[in-house]
């Protein structure tokens, strides 16, 4: 019979193995879903990894890889700060929801006059949003003790009717007869969020990616406030001994994903999406709770992280482009990964044994 052993301590080289077995079995098991949708199963691997880095159109995707990454990456970061703490904050679509209209809101304000300052209320806009909704499940934790995973959970919804009715409502394009949706912010100059530069994907919500990246990484390692959220983490007890106040860090984890998930929906409303819409919220929130799990909670695993999810992405999209693939087996097949790290990711804390019936 088959008995998982506790190990002393955790496998630093199953901790690291782990994600990459994972993705070999995502692989392996969605190449069994497509084949029983009647697919070629190596023709769809090859279209979702391969093609959208050196396959023929390789030059078009690539610079869709970083759209698609940047706020991911964001989102994740601030979500692993918390997910490092304890702290579980799932609502991370709804910051990036509310994020987007604060943003937009701003700069729709100022229509049409052309400031250079008007971007940059925009971006503060957009982190203010993101933290005051994600303040809303932090001051409920800290005052009632209420799950933050819940209340982060059920505000997304919330904040998806609030969308709903900034489209149709206060921020809805005048010009536009009827038509749900505000004015696109992509054709207004000081409120839009171009590539930095052409054909790379490069923009502003990239760059600030990349800065999230190495705060993080420079908290976590440098900062005191780094070594209170790994401890909370690791040993509450010790945490609450070591002097660490629970508060405090529940608030400033929660401040902080809320923010960064406010910012990546702005830089998303001012540059792909291009305007709020009824449809605006794509899943960010919810794919970068995988991100962050895939990347160990750790900053440079995210980047990397949010790259091959970005990957999935587009590769998907080709896939339901060039091989009629349905959009859900995509979406399945991006669920099958953190289906399979959650599950291999016992191997870093048990040692699988084979024990004889009847042997102690």
């Amino acid at each position: 019979m088959i008995r998982l052993e506790k190990r002393p301590t955790p496998s630093r080289a199953w901790t690291y193995a782990t994600p990459l077995l994972a993705v070999a079995l995502t692989m392996l098991a969605g190449g069994l879903m497509f084949a029983a949708l009647g697919k070629n199963p190596f023709l769809a691997i090859k279209t979702i990894f391969y093609d959208p880095i050196l396959g023929e159109f390789a030059f078009y995707y690539r610079g869709q890889l970083l759209v698609k990454a940047g706020p991911l990456i964001l989102i994740a970061v601030g979500l692993a700060m918390g997910f490092k703490a304890g702290i579980w904050n799932i609502g991370a679509e709804g910051q990036y929801i509310v994020g987007a209209i604060f943003g937009a809101a701003v700069g729709l304000a100022f229509y049409p006059a052309e400031h250079w300052y008007i971007f940059p209320l925009m971006v503060i806009a957009g982190a203010i949003g993101g933290l005051l909704w994600a303040m809303i499940p932090a001051l409920l934790k800290v005052k009632f003790n209420t799950n933050e995973i819940l209340v982060s959970l059920l505000l997304v919804y919330v904040a998806e009717q609030f969308l709903a009715a900034m489209a149709l409502g206060a921020l809805r394009n005048p010009d536009a007869t009827g038509f749900p949706g505000s004015r696109n912010l992509q054709q207004y100059e000081a409120a839009s969020n171009p590539e930095i530069w052409a054909g790379t994907g490069i923009h502003m919500g990239v760059v600030a990616a990349l800065i999230a990246v190495i705060f993080a990484y420079i908290l976590l390692s440098r900062h005191l406030m780094g070594f209170h959220i790994q401890l909370a983490g690791q040993s509450p007890k010790a945490a609450r001994f070591g002097g660490v106040n629970p508060t405090a860090l529940v608030v400033f984890c929660m401040g902080l994903s809320g923010a960064l998930a406010g910012l990546a929906g702005m830089f998303e409303v001012t540059g792909p999406a291009g305007q709020i819409a009824i449809s605006f919220n794509s899943g960010y929130g919810f794919t970068a709770i995988i991100v962050a799990f895939l990347g160990r909670l750790h900053p440079i695993g995210i980047l990397l992280a949010g790259l091959l999810m970005a990957l999935t992405y587009i590769g998907g999209e080709a896939a339901q482009a060039t091989l009629q693939i349905p959009a859900a087996a995509i979406q399945a097949f991006q669920g099958m990964l953190l289906f399979f790290l959650l599950g291999v990711d016992v191997l870093s804390n048990y040692r699988i044994r084979l024990v004889r019936e009847g042997v102690a």
